[in-house]
Parts: C-alpha cells; sequence; structure tokens
C-alpha cells in the first residue's frame, strides 16, 4: 500500500516562498515519475511540475523560472519550492505518483497568496 503525505503549505504574501513537501510510504518511489498539480478555486486540476525517475524536469508555462520540482530518493521525498509567488497560484495543490500506470496523490494542500 502506497500513501503520500503531503506539507507545507499555507498563507503567503505576494512576491513570497514557500516550499511543498511530499513523503511517500513503500519502496517504489525511486522507480517512480512524479508531479504537481493544482486546482484553483471554480477551475479544474491543472498540470504544475514534472520529475522523471532520471531527474528531468518539466513546468507549466505560467510557473516556469519561478517554481523548482525535485526528488530525494533517499527520503522518499519530492519537493515543489516556489518562489515569486503571485496571488493567480493560490489553489489547492496536489502531489502525484506514477509507476507502471498505477497513480496515486497526495491529499491537497492549500496554498493561499494574498497580502
Amino acid at each position: 500500500q502506497v500513501h503520500l503525505v503531503a506539507s507545507g503549505g499555507g498563507l503567503v504574501q505576494p512576491g513570497g516562498s514557500l516550499r511543498l513537501s511530499c513523503a511517500a510510504s513503500g519502496s517504489i518511489f525511486s522507480r517512480s515519475t512524479l508531479r504537481w498539480y493544482r486546482q484553483a478555486p471554480g477551475k479544474q486540476r491543472e498540470f504544475v511540475a514534472f520529475v522523471s525517475t532520471g531527474g528531468v524536469t518539466n513546468y507549466e508555462d505560467s510557473v516556469k523560472d519561478r517554481f523548482t520540482i525535485s526528488r530525494d530518493n533517499a527520503k522518499n521525498t519530492m519537493y515543489l519550492q516556489m518562489t515569486s509567488l503571485k496571488p493567480e497560484d493560490t489553489g489547492v495543490y496536489y502531489c502525484n505518483m506514477i509507476l507502471g500506470g498505477e497513480m496515486y496523490w497526495g491529499q491537497g494542500m492549500q496554498v493561499t497568496v494574498s497580502s
């Protein structure tokens, strides 16, 4: 059984930074592709960032150069470092892990960017 436990959400002012973490149980983490998604109020869940097993990353255009996804296989943990946050980054953030067609989600975390 795989569980993802996310942490690090909260309230931050525009221009501020926040780091989200997502810790995974089980032994498949290092062989899994990892993603972050978010869902703004009244909108559908959208892709934010991706990191492959080999460390290749990809980002949604609006977060490029502001967000950094990373993984620590020794700790079974993925991260999303968010800088220069904007009010439009507000939403519920979800971590996601995929291996061999199986998909796992962490619980959503609220990120609010507001003054």
